[in-house]
């Protein structure tokens, strides 16, 4: 069964966001890792890069698929994950911890419009 951690936000297409002050972390759940099954590539964007909520701002591959990535929230890129380009794997190890991008958020009220952990486990239950 995929972990579900309290205190995140979560998107109907299965990223996270963990908020510390105006930034965002941006990874895919738990769930989302054991559907896609072992990840061999990630496509990251660049820092700078503006995303959008709603919008994809990469992909990611496994051996089953591939898979947009999209934004649960808008904002501009101030970090990527690089670890990820040479172990993807890692966000089948712990998708927690490996995040895949830091975003400075343009708008905090976008949160609202997430899920929390109780939604999102009731969402995936579905």
């Amino acid at each position: 069964m995929a972990t579900v951690k309290e205190g995140l936000y979560y998107s109907e297409s299965h990223e996270y966001v963990r908020v510390e002050g105006d930034f965002g972390f941006i990874g895919i759940t738990d769930y989302a890792q054991h559907q896609l099954g072992n990840v061999v590539y990630v496509d990251l964007p660049e820092a700078d890069d503006e995303v959008e909520a709603g919008e994809e701002f990469g992909a990611v591959e496994s051996v089953k698929a591939a898979s947009d990535l999209n934004s649960p929230v808008s904002g501009t890129v101030v970090e990527v994950n690089e670890a990820l380009e040479d172990q993807p794997e890692l966000l089948n190890q712990d998708p927690w911890e490996n995040w895949i991008i830091k975003v400075e958020l343009s708008d905090k009220s976008e949160l609202d419009n997430l899920m929390d952990a109780e939604a999102y486990e009731a969402f995936c239950a579905k």
